[in-house]
């Protein structure tokens, strides 16, 4: 059981880390990047759209899509955190250090902590697995909490192929090309011709 000032001091490191990493990259970013102002970069953008016209026109529909997109990705990831504690109990249960097995009255049992452990991955009654051939009662535990991340880390390979296969869908679709003037030189832009073509057209 972690103690207040440990669980404080994990916090305290992931709030530091956090900092550290967005600080870091503005810094290295303002030291790196080129340093190149022209007319179109001073220009006003809005939201993608070209500044033309009056203020009160419609914005593009896409603008919206791509916005709706953004929201679906990105609360998709915060179902990766279930696997990531499964994971991570898993991981714990394997770890040689972590005691998992006890002697009992009846014989060995799963110690205190790593029936805890069980009860927070779903098993109600957690009992000590049945020992493999020549294996002890510790290596069952551990061999059942590597099939359990594995498991783990399949599950989570799938899901985020999902993502990664619907959002190529949408970029295919074009639904990503939210900015009309530049869907519009797409498809004005004309095809390049063959002199076999141009031949056939003069004569």
């Amino acid at each position: 059981m972690n103690s207040p000032i440990a669980l404080t001091g994990y916090l305290a490191l992931f709030v530091g880390l956090g900092f550290l990493f967005l600080f870091g990259n503005l810094l290295i970013g303002r030291l790196v990047r080129p340093k190149l102002p022209n007319r179109e970069k001073l220009e006003v953008y809005e939201c993608g759209e070209p500044t033309i016209g009056s203020s009160f026109v419609q914005f593009d529909l896409r603008f919206y899509v791509v916005a709706l997109l953004f929201i679906i990705f990105d609360v998709e990831v915060a179902f990766f955190f279930p696997w990531a504690t499964v994971y991570g109990k898993a991981t714990h249960l394997m770890d040689p250090t972590f005691a998992t097995v006890q002697a009992g009255p009846t014989g060995e049992a799963l110690t205190p902590a790593a029936a805890d452990l069980f009860r927070e991955l779903g098993v109600s009654n957690p009992t000590l697995p049945q020992a493999m051939d020549g294996g002890t009662a510790a290596d069952a535990v551990a061999t059942t909490a590597g099939q359990l991340a594995m498991l783990s880390i399949f599950d989570i390979g799938v899901f985020f192929a999902v993502l990664l296969v619907g959002f190529a869908y949408v970029w295919k679709r074009g639904d990503l090309d939210w900015v009309r003037a530049l869907s519009r030189e797409k498809t004005e832009t004309p095809l390049p011709r063959s002199p076999a073509t141009d031949m056939v057209l003069s004569a």
